[in-house]
């Protein structure tokens, strides 16, 4: 296809769950439709995920985002590898700057735009992090596997909003919690700590160094008073950033941690800019973000002037 004179009905910026999911949609529903990944998403971390609905034994990440793939292909919808590094408004239409991983600029315009650019983790010092998360080690969201690690030894880090909630919240499937600190000065005040102590969970005061793993994959945290802590799963908490620039430099309107605010069409404050998944305000999981993809794909074509069909 010429993208470089082509309209699309929609551009759809992220390949994951989300914008794989609005794809399928949208060409279900004969859109014309662009979707650009660079190939960074966060389900490809996963090595198996029990809550995603219709998978009893699991799937993994990896897996699910290839059956994805295929299933928009069987609609003739394909995924264009590359990076839309700037977006704007150009007599009407969005008009983004596409960079392929050889560096090749391509101009693609569209009537609207559907952002599923998921969120960047921030960094943490754990030894051998790909194997780590590949193995169960090292885990990234309670909601998702709370139950999986149900009686295991579990350590978790504080995080900047609600340091002690997500140990709390683990404390339900586990009598043995241990919370780390992150920094020299503890995140945890006097109620927290009381709330904690009710709890049973053991609170480590002095800070994370470092978490390595032992032969046979458990993560042991070593803090920077010399003691070290083997358990059996670690989640790190590692605070997240939303992949919003590019709605918020047209406008968009954002909230903690850079998510875009949607209404319930999954409409951004700017009028034709859409948004779905991790990169908006809500509850990170593979379920939601295909639910608003639906949402959001369906507002899109019923929104957009209809293509009627000739004989």
């Amino acid at each position: 296809m010429d993208t470089h004179h082509t309209v699309f009905d929609t551009l759809i910026i992220g390949g994951g769950p989300g914008g794989l999911s609005a794809a399928i949609y949208l060409r279900r529903f004969t859109r014309n439709v662009a979707l650009v990944d660079k190939g960074n998403s966060r389900l490809g971390w996963i090595p198996v995920s029990h809550n995603y609905p219709g998978f009893p034994d699991g799937i993994n990440g990896k897996v699910l985002l290839d059956q994805l793939r295929c299933q928009l292909g069987r609609y003739g919808g394909h995924v264009i590898p590359g990076e839309i590094s700037n977006l704007r408004l150009e007599d009407g239409l969005f008009v983004g700057d596409c960079v392929s991983p050889d560096g090749d600029l391509t101009v693609m315009r569209a009537h609207t735009v559907l952002l599923a650019t998921g969120v960047a983790d921030a960094g943490m010092p754990v030894e051998r992090w790909d194997e780590a998360v590949a193995s169960g080690a090292v885990r990234l969201c309670p909601v998702c596997d709370g139950f999986d690690v149900i009686d295991k030894r579990i350590a978790v880090a504080t995080s900047e909003v609600n340091p002690v909630g997500h140990a709390l919240f683990m404390r339900t499937f586990s009598t043995e919690v241990l919370l780390f600190e992150r920094a020299e000065e503890s995140a945890v005040n006097e109620d927290e700590a009381r709330q904690l102590a009710a709890a049973n969970v053991r609170h480590i005061a002095s800070p994370l160094a470092g978490v390595t793993l032992t032969d046979d994959l458990k993560p042991v945290l070593h803090t920077r008073d010399g003691e070290d802590y083997e358990c059996d799963v670690f989640y790190p908490m590692l605070g997240q950033t939303a992949r919003s620039g590019l709605a918020a430099a047209l406008g968009a309107e954002t909230a903690e941690c850079d998510t875009l605010l949607v209404d319930e069409h999954c409409r951004t404050s700017v009028p034709g800019l859409y948004a779905i998944g991790d990169v908006t305000r809500g509850l990170n999981q593979i379920a939601v973000a295909t639910g608003q993809a639906a949402i959001a794909a369906t507002t899109i074509h019923n929104t957009l002037p209809w293509a009627l069909r000739t004989a």
